[in-house]
């Protein structure tokens, strides 16, 4: 169908390079890099972290509330996503303090 016919591309100048290449005058954004924690204590993290669930726990309540007050900006279907938003974050939060809880185990049968 095509004989003999091929595209000419430039492909090399189409490819858009960013901060990770590691060939041309672009640094590695890879190599000697070393970032600062926005927080430095396990306890400020691991509140954080507990407030944005309890927010999210919140949401699917507080939609249902509107959406049964005849609030005309929200829909069920924002009540059923608030929703399904709420038990993934269940699953992770759960999931995270089960890894947690061995990470903690295993440190503790460590013998110095």
């Amino acid at each position: 169908m095509f004989n003999g016919f091929y595209p000419r591309y430039d492909l090399e100048a189409r490819i858009q390079h960013t901060k990770l290449d590691s060939w041309g005058d672009i640094p590695s954004a890879r190599m000697n890099r070393i970032e600062e924690p926005a927080t430095t204590d396990f306890q400020s993290v691991m509140s954080g972290l507990v407030e944005n669930l309890n927010t999210s726990m919140n949401a699917p309540d507080n939609l249902l509330k509107d959406a049964m007050m005849g609030s005309e900006n929200v829909d069920v279907h924002d009540v059923m996503i608030a929703m399904s938003k709420a038990e993934i974050a269940i699953n992770v939060a759960t999931t995270a303090t089960g890894k947690i809880i061995q990470a903690y185990d295993k440190i503790m049968q460590i013998q110095i």
